[in-house]
């Protein structure tokens, strides 16, 4: 098969048996709104789950997909064989995989659910997931980009199979971000104290999920979060600093123009937006480390920095995992479905377990 995997590869008995004690679905963040034909639901989150027949760490870990993608980004690869989710469960872990409101599994009926954007066009995909290096206005780092499978490039199976996956996003950020917070909310009361680990425009559910339950947040893994703090990035601008709803500050702030906006320049060179000083502070997620997780080859080294300087200047204990410095060489954006997905994982775990949270 052109995908990499042969047909006897991707049959269910292949390879070690994976050996759940239950394995389902279910929804939260359920609206009911009244139309024409009677009452109808919106804003509902998909949650899938898989509990390892054998448990052996406390805290199950959330996952949360990215921009056009959906819940299925965690539970494949490239090849099309398992994803972060099986990876996660194969340790121990129990695995909550989310389908965001009108994303993936979670129905995108525009009378109820919003007006939906435009579907990212293909040559956008190339050039910031799949392809990068085979740009001339490429952006820097691009070079290094190695672990994609296949040509990258729209009429190769592998890529086409990607696309395939990839929808609209939400036209109103604010509107779609508050279903996400009060579906992740919801899951965290139905499940207790968990990890969050989101990736790209899922970036902003981390944070307003914490802040709605701080206490039930042990961690958050941000892979390539949306930012830097303040700009405009889809579906819409963030204008809380790293999310389009309000987080909550201290001292308190009515509007985003209470925040203040200094425009700055990292000791590396790399510009950012932060607040103004005194810079108000995130208390929900002053207690809660934070790993900000990025590819050697992604565009997101020109934004992780900045949304890592918003969340330290906010009194938030984030740390920036670059994974070049960790030994994952060459991913992309979409780390989680390139050929060392696993390696990546593995720097992931090794850091919640520094933070003791792999009991």
């Amino acid at each position: 098969m052109s995908n990499g995997h042969s047909p006897e590869d991707l049959h269910a008995g292949a390879g070690e048996p994976l050996v759940l004690a239950r394995h389902g679905h279910f929804w939260t963040g359920i609206e009911s709104v009244p139309t024409e034909a009677g009452p109808a639901v919106r804003g509902q989150t998909h949650v899938e789950y898989m509990i390892p027949g054998e448990l052996r760490h406390r805290l199950p870990i959330v996952m949360v997909h990215g921009g056009g993608g959906q819940g299925l980004d965690y539970l494949t690869d490239l090849a099309g064989g398992e994803g972060w989710a099986h990876w996660f469960v194969r340790r121990g872990y129990a695995v909550y995989v989310v389908d965001r409101p009108g994303h993936g599994r979670s129905p995108a009926d525009p009378a109820v659910q919003g007006a939906l954007g435009p579907s990212l066009p293909a040559a956008m995909v190339e050039r910031l997931f799949s392809a990068p290096e085979q740009f001339d206005d490429r952006y820097p780092g691009a070079d290094l980009h190695s672990q994609w499978i296949g040509s990258g490039r729209s009429g190769d199976a592998t890529f086409d199979a990607f696309l395939a996956g990839m929808g609209p996003m939400a036209a109103d950020a604010a509107r779609h971000y508050s279903d996400c917070q009060r579906g992740g909310a919801e899951l965290l009361d139905l499940i207790g104290e968990a990890i969050l680990l989101t990736h790209s425009a899922g970036g902003p559910v981390g944070w307003l999920v914490a802040d709605a339950r701080p206490e039930q947040v042990r961690a958050i893994v941000a892979v390539e979060p949306i930012g830097p703090s303040f700009q405009g990035a889809p579906p819409g601008s963030l204008t809380w600093g790293l999310t389009a709803v309000p987080l909550t500050f201290d001292p308190p702030v009515s509007a985003p123009e209470d925040l203040g906006l200094s425009p700055s320049t990292l000791p590396s060179g790399i510009p950012a937006v932060l607040q103004s000083e005194p810079a108000r502070k995130l208390p929900k997620l002053a207690g809660i480390p934070v790993a900000v997780v990025t590819g050697e080859a992604s565009w997101a080294n020109g934004t992780d920095p900045g949304t890592v300087a918003f969340l330290e200047q906010a009194g938030v204990p984030a740390e920036h995992l670059r994974l070049a410095e960790h030994g994952a060489h060459g991913n992309g954006h979409m780390m989680m479905m390139e050929r060392n997905s696993g390696e990546v994982a593995a720097v992931i775990e090794s850091w919640l377990a520094s933070k003791a949270l792999t009991d």
